[in-house]
C-alpha cells in the first residue's frame, strides 16, 4: 500500500510564502531585481578576475571560484520561485523536486568547503607570510577549489537516496518555497527518524566542522594582526579579511539554525525566512561586499571598462 501512494505521487505543490495575493507583483519584481543583480554582480567578478592579470592571485582565484559557484547556487531555486510567483499551479514534479534538493544541497555544501579554503588562504598570507608563496601556489588553488566542488557533490548522495526510498501519501502540497529535505520528511507517511539522524549528522558534519575551523583560522588571523605594530598595518591586514567574514557569518548563522536539529521543523515562517536569507540575500551580498569593500577590485574592474570603452572609441588608434 505504501510502495502505491508512493510511486502514484507524481508531483508536489510549493505553497511558497502564504498570504502573499495583495503583493505577488511586487514581491515578483524584488526577487527579479534581485536575481539580476546576483547573477550580473557575481558574473562581473567572476570576468573581471578571470581576465585581469593583476588579480590571479589565490585570494582572488577563490573568489572568482565563489561568484561563479553562485551563479548555480541561486539558478536552483530562484528561477523556479519567480514562476510560481506568477502561476497558479505551482507544481513541480517529483524527479525534479529531489534534483532541486540535490543540487541545492550540493552546492550549499560546496560553499561551506570553498569559504573553508578562502579562509584558510587568508590565515596562511596574515600568519605565515613568508611561506605564503611557496605553499599557496596556483597547482594547490586549482585543487583545493576542485576538492571543495567533488567533495560538496557527494555529500547529500545519502541522504537523497534515503529521501527518494520514502512513500509519501496523497498529500503533496509542500509548505516551504523550495524543495529541501526538512518539508519533504514532514510529508512522509512512515516514521523518519533515520532520515532526521542521517541529515544531522551530514549537516553537522559540513556544516559546524568548516564553521569551526573558519573561526579557529579567524581567531590566529585577530591574534596576528593584533600583535602589528601600526595602526594602518593593522588596517591593511584584516581588511582583506573583514568582507569574508561577514559572508561567512551570514551564510552560517542562516544555515547552522535551518539544518543542524533534530527536529523537522521549528517553526515554518522561521524556515521560509532563512531560507531568503542563505538562497537569496548571501548570493546577492557577495558582489556587493567584495566588490565595495576591495580596492584592488575596484581598481581591475575600472580597467577592464575604460580599455573595453577605448577599443570601442572610434578615435582610437
Amino acid at each position: 500500500m505504501d510502495q502505491q501512494n508512493f510511486s502514484s505521487l507524481t508531483e508536489f505543490v510549493l505553497l511558497g510564502f502564504p498570504n502573499v495575493e495583495h503583493i505577488r507583483s511586487c514581491l515578483f519584481v524584488l526577487l527579479l531585481l534581485a536575481y539580476l543583480f546576483t547573477i550580473g554582480g557575481n558574473m562581473l567578478i567572476f570576468l573581471v578576475i578571470r581576465l585581469d592579470a593583476a588579480l590571479h592571485k589565490p585570494m582572488y582565484h577563490f573568489v572568482s571560484v565563489l561568484s561563479f559557484l553562485e551563479l548555480w547556487y541561486t539558478a536552483t531555486t530562484i528561477p523556479k520561485m519567480l514562476a510560481n510567483l506568477l502561476s497558479e499551479k505551482k507544481t513541480i514534479s517529483f524527479a525534479g523536486c529531489l534534483l532541486q534538493t540535490y543540487f541545492f544541497h550540493s552546492l550549499g555544501a560546496s560553499e561551506c568547503y570553498l569559504l573553508t579554503a578562502m579562509a584558510y588562504d587568508r590565515y596562511l598570507a596574515i600568519c605565515r607570510p613568508l611561506h605564503y608563496p611557496s605553499i599557496m601556489t596556483t597547482a594547490l588553488c586549482i585543487k583545493m577549489a576542485a576538492g571543495c566542488w567533488t567533495c560538496g557533490f557527494l555529500c547529500p548522495i545519502s541522504e537523497v537516496i534515503l529521501v527518494s526510498q520514502l512513500p509519501f501519501c496523497s498529500y503533496n502540497e509542500i509548505p516551504h518555497i523550495f524543495c529541501d529535505f526538512p518539508p519533504l520528511l514532514s510529508l512522509a507517511c512512515k516514521d523518519t527518524s533515520t532520515n532526521v539522524l542521517v541529515d544531522f549528522a551530514v549537516n553537522s558534519f559540513i556544516i559546524l566542522i568548516t564553521f569551526l575551523f573558519i573561526m579557529a583560522s579567524y581567531g590566529r588571523i585577530i591574534g596576528a594582526v593584533l600583535k602589528i605594530k601600526t595602526a594602518a598595518g593593522r588596517r591593511k591586514a584584516f581588511s582583506t579579511c573583514a568582507s569574508h567574514l561577514i559572508v561567512v557569518l551570514i551564510f552560517f548563522g542562516s544555515i547552522i539554525f535551518m539544518y543542524v536539529r533534530l527536529k523537522k521543523s521549528y517553526s515554518l515562517t522561521l524556515d521560509r525566512t532563512l531560507a531568503v536569507v542563505y538562497s537569496v540575500l548571501t548570493p546577492l551580498a557577495n558582489p556587493i561586499i567584495y566588490s565595495l569593500r576591495n580596492k584592488e577590485l575596484i581598481q581591475a574592474l575600472k580597467r577592464t571598462f575604460f580599455r573595453k570603452v577605448e577599443k570601442a572609441s572610434p578615435t582610437h588608434h
